[in-house]
C-alpha cells in the first residue's frame, strides 16, 4: 500500500524524488489513504487526530480558525507535499483544477544550512503547477525562518546575517512566481533567539520583504508586560504596525555603493564569528560536559517548566538540544553567550573601524544587532557566572574554557563600545542601563543562593525543598532578566 511506502523511502537525492512524485500522485486523486480497517503506529494515528481535529475545528468554527501548518525543519518540497496529503485524509486539501487547501502548509527554516537552501526549496515548490495555482488562488504564500536554531547552529552574529540573507534572496524568487511572500519571524524573547524591540527589527528587514506583511512570535515571557494592559498592548501594535508600513514604503536608504560594501564587510564578519563560535561550541573536547555541569540545563529539564522537552531525542549532544533551554540556561549563570559569543573575535579581527561605525549609523541591520547584544551583554556578568563553573568537577578544563568565554566577552564588550563610540555599555540608552542596574542588586543573591541549591542536589540530598528552591530561584532570576530564554 503507498501510504506505508511513504516511510519507506530514503533521503537521497533519488528517493526524495520518488517521494515527491508518489505524493503528487496521490494529491491528484480524491481516494484516501487511511482506513479505518487497519490498525497504524502510535506516531501515524497522532498525525491523523491533529489532522482531524483541524478539520473538526473548520467545521465548528469556520475555515478562518486555523490557516497555517508549520513544517518544522522543512528540507524538502515533499516535507510539504506531506503535509497536503495529510490535510486530503480530512477533506482540508482538494484535488481539482485548480486543487484548494483550506489550510497552507509553511516551512520552517531553521539551521544555517536550511536558511541558504530555502530559496532553492521554495522555487522547487513553486515549480509545480498545482502548488502555484493555489498559491496564486490564496494570494500569498507564507515562509518561516527560525531564529532559534541558527543562533544555536551559527551563533548570534552568523544568525542574523543569515536570517536576513534568505529573507533577501527569497524576494526574487516569489516574485518569478507571482506570489506574495509573507515571512513569518519566529522570534524568541531573548536575543540569542531573536529578541529585542520588534519595532527595530522590522524596520531593520532587507528592502523589499516585508511588502505590507509580517508575522512574528511573541513569546510567554514578554507577553503579560507588552500585552497585560489595553494601553500597553495599543503601544506595541502601533510600533509593530507602524514599522511594518515604513519598511513596506520607505524608499531604499542605503546606495548601491553602501549597501555592497557593507554586504561585503558583514560576511567577512560573520565568517569569523561563525568560526570562532563553531570552534567553541562543536570543536572543543570537553565543552557539552562543562556546559551541562556549569548551567542549570539538567535542572530546568528535570523540572518540566517548559512545553516542551528540553532536547528533541534522548541524545545529550548540544545539536539535539532544543534552542529555548540553550539560550535560557545560559542567562541563568548570566554568560547570556548565545547573545554574543564569536563578535568579539570578528570585531577584532575587522581593519576597517570607519566602515563598522559607518555600519552601525547608516544599516538599520548592523545598528538592531549591536544594539540587542549591547543589551545582553550588560545583563550578563562574569563574574557571577564564575561562581556557577564551581559546579564543574574538572577544575582544570572549567578554568580553560571559562577563560575562553570571558575573554571573548571582554573583546565582544571592547569591539562595541569602539564601533559605538561609548564609554560603557548602554552609555546612549541611560533609562535602559537604569532600569537594569536597579535589579542587578536583587538578582545577584538568586544566582548565589541557585548555585548552592544546585551544589545540595546534584550531591545527593533528596529534601524536596530543595528542588523547589531551585525552581523558585530559575522563575525569579527569568524575571528579573525579562527577556532571557
Amino acid at each position: 500500500m503507498e501510504f506505508a511506502a511513504l516511510s519507506c523511502l530514503n533521503t537521497s537525492d533519488a528517493g526524495l524524488v520518488m517521494l515527491e512524485g508518489l505524493l503528487r500522485r496521490e494529491l491528484a486523486h480524491a481516494r484516501p489513504l487511511a482506513s479505518r480497517f487497519t490498525t497504524y503506529s502510535d506516531e501515524t494515528q497522532s498525525e491523523l487526530q491533529i489532522v482531524l481535529a483541524a478539520a473538526e475545528a473548520h467545521a465548528t468554527y469556520g475555515p478562518a480558525c486555523i490557516t497555517n501548518y508549520i513544517v518544522s525543519m522543512a528540507q524538502s518540497v515533499s516535507d510539504l507535499l506531506e503535509v497536503n496529503l495529510l490535510l486530503k485524509e480530512v477533506g482540508l486539501y482538494a484535488p481539482g483544477d485548480p486543487p484548494h487547501a483550506a489550510i497552507m502548509a509553511v516551512p520552517l527554516f531553521e539551521t544555517i544550512g536550511d536558511l541558504e537552501a530555502a530559496p532553492q526549496v521554495m522555487a522547487d515548490w513553486f515549480a509545480l503547477p498545482e502548488v502555484a495555482a493555489v498559491a496564486r488562488a490564496r494570494g500569498h504564500q507564507e515562509v518561516m525562518i527560525g531564529y532559534s536554531d541558527s543562533n544555536k547552529d551559527g551563533g548570534y552574529l552568523t544568525s542574523t546575517w543569515s536570517l536576513s540573507r534568505a529573507s533577501t534572496t527569497l524576494a526574487p524568487v516569489f516574485a518569478a512566481a507571482g506570489v506574495g511572500m509573507q515571512l513569518f519571524h519566529g522570534r524568541g524573547g531573548a536575543v540569542g533567539r531573536g529578541g529585542g524591540s520588534a519595532f527595530a527589527a522590522i524596520r531593520a528587514q532587507p528592502p523589499g520583504t516585508v511588502q505590507g506583511r509580517i508575522r512574528i512570535t511573541e513569546q510567554g515571557e514578554v507577553i503579560a508586560g507588552k500585552y497585560g494592559s489595553r494601553e500597553s498592548a495599543a503601544t506595541n501594535l502601533e510600533a509593530m504596525a507602524s514599522a511594518t508600513l515604513l519598511a513596506s514604503l520607505e524608499p531604499v536608504q542605503l546606495s548601491a555603493r553602501d549597501a555592497e560594501r557593507f554586504t561585503g564587510a558583514m560576511e567577512r564578519l560573520s565568517a569569523t564569528a561563525f568560526a570562532a563560535y563553531r570552534d567553541l561550541v562543536y570543536g572543543t573536547a570537553g565543552f557539552r560536559t562543562f556546559f551541562r555541569q556549569m548551567t542549570p540545563i539538567a535542572e530546568i529539564a528535570g523540572l518540566k517548566i517548559g512545553s516542551r522537552p528540553a532536547s528533541r531525542t534522548k541524545s545529550d549532544r548540544i545539536e539535539d538540544l532544543r534552542a529555548i533551554p540553550w539560550v535560557f540556561s545560559w542567562a541563568q549563570a548570566r554568560v547570556m553567550l548565545p547573545g554574543w559569543y564569536g563578535v568579539g573575535s570578528a570585531l577584532r579581527g575587522f581593519d576597517d573601524a570607519a566602515l563598522l561605525a559607518d555600519m552601525a549609523t547608516s544599516w538599520p541591520l548592523f545598528g538592531a544587532m549591536l544594539a540587542n547584544m549591547e543589551q545582553v551583554m550588560a545583563k550578563s556578568d562574569m563574574g557571577i557566572a564564575a561562581r556557577y563553573t564551581t559546579l564543574v568537577e574538572d577544575r582544570a578544563a572549567a578554568d580553560t574554557l571559562f577563560g575562553r568565554i570571558r575573554d571573548e566577552w571582554q573583546a565582544s564588550r571592547d569591539g562595541l563600545l569602539a564601533v559605538t563610540r561609548q564609554p560603557h555599555l548602554l552609555a546612549a540608552n541611560p533609562a535602559l542601563d537604569a532600569s537594569i542596574r536597579l535589579r542587578l542588586p536583587y538578582i545577584e543573591p538568586l544566582n548565589l543562593l541557585q548555585i548552592e541549591l544546585i551544589k545540595r542536589r546534584r550531591g545527593g540530598e533528596d529534601d524536596p525543598r530543595i528542588g523547589e528552591g531551585i525552581l523558585l530561584s530559575i522563575n525569579a532570576i527569568a524575571t528579573a532578566l525579562r527577556n532571557s530564554g
